[in-house]
């Protein structure tokens, strides 16, 4: 459960809403967990409706909609319909998560496996992993209440207007480090994602490198060398 504290937040926040709850999912589970749910979105000023929906939940909150598709036995030996429905659902709705209880360490090695092996784009949707199902349902909570709160204020602008200018910081990161002689575009994407900042690259070792990344070994010593050595690193030209 939120702690009262937190619960007193989202009622003076300005942003209570009505959730949707799919009539088909509501089925399939106990009633005392629907009770429970029931209470919580009670305590969280959100009104509760019961309707046909595709997802498992639709929260409207704010002025935005969210959905969610909430995973509560995940089966090792069948992943695949949870990715698949993700997958549909995600052109449908601009604001998807995917809650999945995941208690077992065999579950959660199965997921990650899987998750890569049907080929999910990481953020699109969203996939959040819980331990149980009260964890579950206040996560959903939570986000659909934020997501209500950043459209209340606005945020979402500011937030595009931050991934631009990251944008912008990576297209020079990549004109850096691929000045570097025989560096090209795709090796200086996997120095940023494994190794990470400009000057963490300057600091690498080449083993260090070489652990982190598929660059070979000729390329990893150059790097090294271009940020050590005056006749490398005054060389290269930024075009």
């Amino acid at each position: 459960m939120i702690p009262a504290q937190n619960v007193y937040s989202v009622r003076n926040s300005g942003v209570g809403g009505v959730c949707m709850m799919s009539s088909k999912w509501r089925d399939e589970q106990h009633p005392s967990f629907v009770n429970f749910i029931s209470s919580f979105l009670s305590a969280n000023s959100f009104r509760l409706n019961i309707v046909p929906i595709a997802p498992d939940f639709i929260f409207n909150c704010g002025g935005v909609s969210v959905a969610f598709i909430f995973m509560i036995n995940y089966d090792c030996n069948n992943p695949g319909p949870i990715f698949s429905r993700a997958e549909k659902l995600k052109s449908q709705f601009g604001h998807l998560y995917v809650v999945v209880i995941l208690p077992t360490k065999e579950q959660n090695d199965s997921f990650v496996h899987s998750y890569f092996r049907y080929g999910m784009d990481i953020g699109r949707p969203t996939f959040v992993p819980v331990l149980d199902l009260e964890m579950g349902f206040e996560k959903i909570v939570r986000i659909a209440h934020a997501r209500g709160v950043c459209k209340r204020q606005d945020v979402v602008s500011k937030l595009k207007a931050e991934r631009e200018r990251s944008v912008q910081g990576m297209d020079v990161f990549l004109r850096v480090v691929s000045s570097i002689p025989h560096v090209e575009t795709h090796d200086a994407n996997a120095l940023i994602q494994t190794v990470g900042s400009i000057e963490a690259i300057a600091k690498a070792s080449k083993e260090n490198i070489l652990e982190h990344t598929d660059i070979s070994s000729e390329k990893a010593d150059m790097i090294s060398r271009f940020f050590r050595d005056p006749k490398f690193y005054l060389g290269p030209k930024i075009s």
